[in-house]
């Protein structure tokens, strides 16, 4: 999850009018007591509604009213990524985020038609820890958006044919070769996740898997991975918007209550040794300009020090004054563009940082100067002034995710999953404004280690052929 920081003002006021922020059952939620930061609520955070409950089948249900609008938000999390797939089955959920948009056994259809008229927006997102589907319709079509989600949870085997299977599995191998091999530098991702995990890490494979393993995936195996992970019990149901509780659990439990209830996945266990030496790649691309990646293994997503890190991405490549940015970009003009960023997972994240080379440099320079202007960083603590426009950037961005019903279905859903608390919002958002400069400064000397880390180059030449 790359965050990207940004603020807003009075938006906190106008989503104050949301209500008071309601007490939440836990529903058999994960529990990660001893492990999720659980700072003091920030006060001023957005007060959002949400109430947590479970059906019999497993199925869990948040729901989290706001009137403003006549409109809904509907997402259906499954709770299964690429993490959960296993050797040879390589990009299975992201294939079935594709497979599942192509009709079940009451409407064999594509599923984005009975939306189209009423002016709903529908899509599906597959990351390593999980898949949701998600429709944004006019709230007198809440009905429709809930039959049509559950029709596929219960009743898409029926309808899936090896034709479906034939025609969606070239379509992932064209995502791949359009997002990561034909894409300039896109191909780093996989560079960098295979450095950083080892081969028995989860995270160690691409969500988008490989061409060899979608090439071998059989009807039979698709439909195994379908019966294991698309169950109530492994599903987290999430509707906001404009709707009334009590009818909307009514219709809940008419079309998803009684789908039978499957297994709860297990989530699998993540060992990320530390780095111990430098791990230098050089691969080659069809780029003009090189282009040089530092990367270190860092805290999971809402663990103590990922907070701190997303701010230091923004004293170091925020603005023209950044550290990196106003040396590296601006004054020495050895660098294109620099950026910092932490990509926070649910069981282990990695930090970056990136430069692409001005025109006439090498990238052995810019390695150099990055490597130097990040130990002069981390020399000396951030400022008063650059810790308020990092808390700034972060809270734009935060305020702006809690204003969509969308976006704000998929945090409730989020921190249900990842912190066992639908209702972390105001401890997520303390995370940000009561982190202190100290902190910051603590995070990157403890994570980026200059002694120790993986350097990957994108360097001008041929564009790799392997389909791996």
């Amino acid at each position: 999850m790359h965050r990207i920081t940004a603020r807003g003002g009075a938006l906190a006021l106008a989503l104050a009018a949301l209500g008071v922020l309601a007490s939440v059952a836990r529903a058999d939620a994960p529990d990660h007591s001893t492990t999720i930061a659980r700072p003091a609520a920030d006060a001023n955070a957005p007060k959002v509604p949400v109430s947590v409950s479970t059906l019999p089948n497993g199925l869990t249900l948040l729901l989290s009213e706001d009137h403003r609008l006549p409109v809904v938000s509907v997402e259906v999390r499954y709770l299964v990524g690429s993490s959960m797939e296993r050797p040879g089955r390589s990009g299975f959920a992201h294939l079935f985020e594709h497979l599942m948009f192509q009709g079940s056994e009451h409407y064999d259809d594509e599923y984005f038609k009975p939306f189209e008229p009423v002016g709903g927006s529908v899509n599906g997102t597959t990351n390593q820890d999980r898949t949701n589907f998600f429709e944004r319709v006019p709230s007198n079509y809440l009905e429709l958006a809930l039959w049509m989600e559950s029709d596929r949870m219960q009743y898409l085997l029926p309808a899936l044919s090896q034709e479906k299977l034939d025609n969606q599995r070239e379509v992932v191998k064209n995502e791949r070769r359009q997002s990561y091999e034909n894409r300039p530098y896109a191909m780093s991702w996989l560079y960098l996740q295979e450095a950083l995990f080892p081969p028995s890490n989860p995270y160690h494979h691409p969500v988008i898997g490989s061409h060899a393993d979608l090439s071998a995936a059989t009807l039979g195996d698709v439909r195994a991975f379908f019966e294991e992970y698309y169950v109530p019990a492994n599903a987290v149901l999430t509707i906001v918007g404009d709707f009334e509780a009590g009818a909307a659990r009514k219709l809940v439990e008419r079309y998803f209550g009684a789908i039978p209830a499957g297994k709860r996945a297990t989530v699998p266990e993540a060992s990320v040794p530390p780095l111990e030496r430098v791990v230098h790649e050089t691969k080659t691309d069809d780029v003009k300009l090189p282009r040089v990646y530092l990367a270190w293994p860092t805290p999971a997503l809402y663990h103590p020090g990922d907070a701190e890190l997303d701010l230091l991405s923004s004293v170091l490549c925020s603005g023209k004054t950044s550290r990196l940015y106003l040396p590296l970009v601006y004054r020495d003009k050895l660098a294109k563009d620099v950026a910092a960023y932490q990509v926070s997972m649910r069981l282990a994240s990695y930090y970056v940082v990136q430069a692409t080379a001005a025109p006439g440099k090498s990238v052995d320079e810019v390695a150099r100067a990055l490597l130097a202007e990040l130990a002069k960083a981390a020399a000396t603590a951030p400022s008063d002034d650059e810790m308020t426009r990092a808390k700034n950037g972060y809270e734009k961005s935060f305020f702006e995710r809690v204003e969509g019903v969308g976006s704000r279905a998929s945090l409730l859903a989020g921190y249900w999953q990842f912190t066992g608390d639908a209702g972390y919002l105001p401890q997520d958002l303390a995370r940000y404004t009561g982190a202190t400069s100290a902190a910051v400064h603590a995070a990157m000397k403890r994570y980026l280690d200059l002694r120790h880390y993986v350097r990957l180059d994108i360097v001008p030449g041929t564009k790799p052929t392997e389909n791996r």
